[in-house]
């Protein structure tokens, strides 16, 4: 595999220098259709041409057949483009290129679950200080999710108190244009989202505020105010946001544009999985349900796409779908007990939910709130039959204990009385329940 990577890594850099020097038709092959739309960008990227194609390069290598061995060897691709740029003078071109050559390690880090390698990579951004403040600003909203991820919340607080301070202290590079614009209303969204989690929702209202006037409320910034809102009851509203972000986001501007650069979980595709699966969930609270039935079993089709079909992300749709159908079932007075089961036990399988023996409070479990939802829900199923009833009553309990949402209990999460502004919001895009 080793031979291989590095076989990958010469031929990716090779094909990147040619295209460098107008020799890429010598070397198509290696680079996909589109790769010549990462130098531009309404100020360009300010990279070089050969982290551009090899950053390219290397995501489509590692995402084409989703295996560990083609993560591995994409990443090795990266490992040379980092070691052959840190040999370049340090200037501002040669820095914004090992950030986003980080940048894109640490997505594909993220995307394997290798979250604390991804974090390392992160904050190595943080020291270069004559990059662009796009990197900077991206590397910091990756940490930010990440960190939420992993249920790091306090730590989480003090990065996004850091990126606003950033905006504020170091925007000369950026002026007061649209793209200065973009960072302020990211920067604060991504405040406004970390104080969402800690269930403050004043403080989280003060962040959001007026967001939704500036032309660069779209794609991360669009998706957490939407949950705000969704949060708030205010639906119409949230749903509008949620479009926005669904809408705004181009999957060719990955790399494009200083301004939209983004990393790990806060990434364009992630996003738009996001937005679109919180779009499933309104419609189904609303009471929607062939809206919220065909907006969800579309963004279980593109997440296995994305991610493969064993990654925990499709436990966390399918979660989605099944609370849909619970949510059917109580206000159409009918029942789907086996198309719920199935659901719930094919989603705590890829969510890695640990066995019912394992205290839930100490259980050391990814994406806990959203195993607890999932748990709580499938109990009721158990519950009402009488011969699973003991089985049911276990996975409540551990269900109980393991919640942690500050906004509301897991009895509230569960209680369908009709549209209301009590509701849980699951955000695919840091595996949380808000």
């Amino acid at each position: 595999m080793l031979g291989t990577a590095l076989n990958l890594s010469r031929a990716a850099t090779a094909a990147a220098r040619a295209t460098g020097m107008g020799l890429l038709s010598r070397a198509p092959s290696l680079l996909s259709p589109s790769s010549s739309r990462f130098f531009c960008g309404p100020q360009g990227s300010n990279a070089t041409p050969v982290a551009l194609q090899m950053i390219d390069y290397a995501l489509s290598h590692a995402r084409s057949l989703k295996s560990d061995e083609s993560y591995a060897q994409g990443l090795l691709v990266l490992e040379q483009c980092l070691s052959t740029h840190s040999n370049e003078v340090d200037d501002t071109t040669s820095q914004n290129s090992r950030g986003m050559v980080l940048l894109a390690m640490s997505t594909l880090l993220s995307e394997r679950g290798a979250f604390d390698d991804a974090i390392d990579k992160l904050q190595i951004i943080q020291g270069l200080a004559e990059s662009h403040l796009g990197v900077r600003v991206a590397s910091m909203e990756g940490l930010v999710g990440l960190n939420l991820q992993l249920e790091r919340d306090d730590t989480s607080r003090v990065l996004a108190d850091k990126c606003v301070q950033l905006l504020g202290n170091d925007t000369a590079d950026v002026g007061n244009g649209f793209g200065s614009k973009v960072l302020n209303v990211r920067a604060k969204a991504l405040k406004g989202l970390v104080e969402l989690v800690h269930g403050n929702l004043e403080s989280a209202e003060s962040f959001f505020q007026g967001l939704q006037d500036e032309k660069g409320c779209t794609g991360n910034a669009a998706l957490s105010y939407g949950e705000f809102l969704h949060s708030m009851g205010k639906f119409s509203l949230a749903k509008e946001l949620y479009q926005k972000a669904i809408e705004g986001i181009s999957a060719n501007k990955e790399f494009a544009d200083l301004y939209a650069l983004a990393a790990c979980s806060m990434c364009g595709r992630e996003v738009q999985l996001a937005a679109t699966c919180a779009l499933g969930q309104l419609e189904g609270q609303l009471g929607n349900f062939s809206e919220a039935e065909e907006i969800l079993t579309r963004v279980l089709t593109k997440t296995e796409e994305h991610f493969g079909s064993h990654h925990p992300n499709v436990g966390i749709v399918l979660t989605c779908i099944a609370l849909m159908f619970r949510h059917k079932a109580i206000m159409e007075h009918s029942s789907s007990l086996l198309i719920q089961e199935g659901l719930y036990r094919r989603a705590l399988d890829l969510l890695k939910a640990p066995s019912l023996e394992t205290e839930g409070s100490k259980a050391d479990v990814a994406q806990r709130d959203i195993v607890a939802l999932a748990r709580g829900a499938y109990a009721e199923v158990l519950c009402v039959q009488q011969n699973r009833k003991d089985e049911g009553e276990r996975m409540k309990s551990w269900a109980q204990t393991a919640w942690r949402n500050r906004r509301l209990s897991l009895a509230e999460a569960l209680e369908i009385s009709g549209p209301c502004s009590k509701v849980p919001i699951i955000d695919a895009r840091i595996s949380r329940a808000l």
